[in-house]
């Protein structure tokens, strides 16, 4: 007996929860799929912006200039920029205040970098918790799947007095196929993430580095010996 075994077959011929099981785990996968690329884009978007930047506020270009670009890009500034930004934005806010005191001045200005710095972060992260969710999840509903498939296949067959490989070969291929779409959303998520979580630390720690450095910077305006921060350059931006 001559059976069509190709996937689409297979997949029209599977029983109903089967084939809920290959549908939600096809839109998981197409999910998954467009949540990548928004991030690759989203990721370069960053590195851009964050490069700019640097390149602009290591060039010479005093704070008060910077600050005036950022504020006039807000909507278009990069997260270094726009942490750069919090950070001067609470700097003038207290000297406006008549608050002369460097360790207040220094630590105001650390604190406003610093929350927006993890609010940065946090916008750099999102979607990473999905991907790690599909990576984990979907090989388990696709088992589900695949271990459903089977318990009907071998139900359909209790009735027959004799079995053979062309009987029981359709209904088990029926049920590999919930498998295999299982791995198919996993496999690309699971790599999507662990590329996504080594850019976004690199990048954190580019920006920590940079408030470290804006830190010093404003330490040494203020008069202070400034404490020296990994990796920071010696090119002094005036106030």
């Amino acid at each position: 007996m001559n059976q069509d075994l190709s996937i689409v077959q297979l997949v029209i011929n599977a029983s109903f929860v089967v084939q809920l099981v290959m549908l939600l785990l096809l839109a998981v996968s197409v999910t998954s799929w467009a949540a990548i690329f928004r991030k690759l884009r989203a990721l370069k978007d960053i590195r851009v912006l964050n490069d700019g930047f640097e390149r602009s506020f290591w060039s010479g270009t005093s704070l008060n200039e910077l600050f005036a670009a950022a504020a006039q890009n807000a909507k278009s500034a990069g997260p270094m920029e726009r942490i750069f930004a919090s950070g001067m934005r609470e700097y003038q806010k207290l000297r406006e205040r008549r608050i002369h005191d460097p360790g207040t001045l220094l630590d105001g200005a650390r604190r406003a970098m610093r929350a927006s710095f993890q609010r940065e972060m946090d916008a750099a992260e999102v979607h990473l918790s999905f991907l790690a969710s599909v990576g984990s999840v979907s090989p388990y509903v696709g088992l589900f799947g695949t271990i459903w498939g089977i318990m009907h296949a071998f139900t359909g067959l209790a009735g027959l007095q004799q079995v053979t490989l062309a009987t029981v070969a359709p209904g088990i291929a029926e049920a590999l196929v919930a498998t295999a779409l299982g791995l198919f959303a996993a496999i690309p998520a699971v790599i999507a993430y662990n590329r996504f979580a080594r850019e976004i630390d690199r990048l954190a720690i580019k920006m920590e580095t940079f408030i470290e450095e804006f830190s010093n910077i404003l330490q040494r305006n203020l008069g202070v010996h400034p404490a020296p921060a990994a990796g920071s350059g010696e090119s002094a931006t005036g106030y």
